[in-house]
């Protein structure tokens, strides 16, 4: 007897108003057009500090989880070198067994450049699995991860860049093998590049913290869990971002962020369809026709920057594909922190929208963060999302003159 694998639909995407749609096939409903791409959990931002301010994590004060938001500010962390895990639990509102685990790592090697590396890893449950009568057969666990190294440098004392190399690996159904097709996990390579400019300008008579931040991330070739025939592409993200951080006296401080999210991904095309709803196929090409938007089936350069002029209602429906994220963050010495933010995506491209709220503690050396996402839709699969992070930094210079 063959086994099937049952794989519910919630966890391979991260735009979870898809669920609602049904049968909707993207490109069918001019309502909706939502951008899918492999891998989203690389899109899921893994630590409590930015995920307090509304996931704009872009251009903020260089911390330890640098790593994920932007590699350029890596360089810029206090101290000679330190580790931080976070945990969330995802989906725990309909899943009780899914989770995102991450464990973030950085060393300088002098004062103008710095090493990291961290693993991402994505635990998506247990699977039923049953065989063609129906009857259960075991389970299945699938998870996915990705493992960094990153090399940040600082070009003068406000400015830096920054590169990261990542493997990717995703196993949805294993060596899977039926009639129709056969599967196989899934792997790829990608890098992000970033830049990073903090310049200190006087506010109100105050001076201010002004960083400036972009990064590309995600650049890499197609992955594919079938043959070369059904690739996806990775979910290649351009992030801008800008943040205010406001002295009032020596022990208050205010900072706040803003991040422009953008898939840099093909947008899908509205193709033609007969009476019956049916795609048609040009008879000649065995390709399907397409009456509105560019053929998504292009190169790795020419999809990421196609994809600024390719939405098939134009101008209007590209603004429509940036995501934009509001943070705040107050700190009282250094040492306790309260943030909060929002978080807006458009209802035709996933309608992602929520609250945010965060605490951190930091006590010499160690740090504590903790955030929870309040979605602004009732009975939305992101309710109650936590996020957990720990830290630890050390000046490793300092440790050795004080023995």
């Amino acid at each position: 007897m063959k086994k099937i694998l049952f794989v519910p639909i919630i966890f391979l995407g991260i735009n979870l108003s898809t669920f609602a749609q049904g049968a909707i096939i993207a490109g069918q409903d001019s309502t909706r057009n939502v951008i899918t791409t492999a891998v989203p959990f690389l899109t899921i931002g893994p630590d409590a500090r930015a995920s307090g301010m509304g996931d704009a994590g872009g251009a903020l004060s260089p911390d330890i989880n640098a790593t994920y938001w932007n590699p350029a500010k890596l360089v810029f962390v206090e101290g000679d070198m330190g580790f931080s895990f976070s945990y969330s639990p995802w989906l725990s509102k309909i899943i009780n067994d899914m989770g995102l685990y991450y464990l973030n790592g950085y060393k300088k090697l002098d004062q103008n450049n710095t090493l990291g590396a961290s693993l991402k890893y994505f635990d998506l449950g247990d699977i039923p699995l049953a065989t063609d009568d129906g009857t259960e057969s075991g389970t299945f666990s699938p998870r996915e991860f990705a493992i960094d190294v990153v090399y940040s440098r600082k070009l003068n004392e406000g400015r830096g860049v920054g590169a990261s190399f990542r493997f990717i690996h995703s196993n949805l159904s294993g060596n899977f093998t039926n009639s129709a097709f056969d599967t196989k996990p899934g792997t790829s390579v990608a890098v992000d590049i970033g830049y990073y400019n903090n310049k200190e300008i006087t506010f109100l008579k105050k001076p201010t913290d002004w960083i400036f931040a972009a990064a590309i991330t995600n650049i890499g070739s197609k992955m594919t869990y079938t043959n070369d025939n059904n690739r996806d592409w990775l979910p290649t993200n351009l992030r801008v971002g800008t943040s205010f951080g406001i002295e009032i006296d020596p022990y208050n401080k205010f900072t706040f962020a803003v991040d422009l999210n953008k898939l840099m991904v093909p947008t899908p095309p509205i193709y033609e369809r007969d009476s019956n709803g049916n795609i048609i196929f040009d008879p000649n090409t065995g390709d399907p026709i397409i009456r509105e938007g560019k053929d998504p089936n292009r190169g790795l350069l020419s999809g990421m920057f196609g994809s600024f002029a390719d939405a098939p209602g134009g101008f209007s429906e590209e603004m429509k594909e940036f995501q934009i994220a509001f943070g705040m963050e107050y700190a009282y010495r250094n040492a306790f922190f309260a943030r909060t933010g929002y978080f807006y995506e458009n209802e035709m491209k996933g309608n992602r929208r929520y609250f945010t709220l965060g605490l951190g503690l930091e006590y010499q050396k160690f740090g504590i963060d903790f955030s929870y996402l309040i979605p602004t839709i009732q009975n939305h699969p992101l309710a109650e999302t936590l996020r957990f992070t720990l830290q630890y930094n050390f000046d490793e210079k300092e440790d050795t003159d004080n023995d």
